[in-house]
């Protein structure tokens, strides 16, 4: 299963409607799960970025597409990487 790292934005809209983002964030995860997307976790920070997503999924197409049906909402912009944990990515760089 692929690991997916997003951090979050706030579009003006999004920061307009701040007092609602825990009940989209459920509301994300409860779709998320329909699309057979795990969400590990999600968290608010404070810094350069409002908030961060790390995703499951078996396919990156599942994820990828979880996230845009949640950016299309106009509440927030992604930036998403793909994660590996050590074994995995020492299992890329193994030659």
């Amino acid at each position: 299963m692929a690991r997916y790292v997003t951090l979050i934005r706030f579009t003006e809209q999004g920061a307009r409607n701040l007092s609602a983002s825990t009940a989209r964030a459920q509301a994300f995860r409860e779709a998320a799960q329909r699309s057979g997307v795990t969400v590990e976790a999600q968290y608010w920070t404070a810094g350069g970025c409002d908030g961060i997503l790390i995703l499951n999924a078996v396919a990156s197409n599942q994820a990828l597409h979880c996230l845009a049906d949640l950016t299309a909402q106009g509440n927030i912009r992604t930036e998403t990487m793909q994660a590996f944990d050590a074994s995995e990515f020492s299992a890329i760089t193994a030659r």
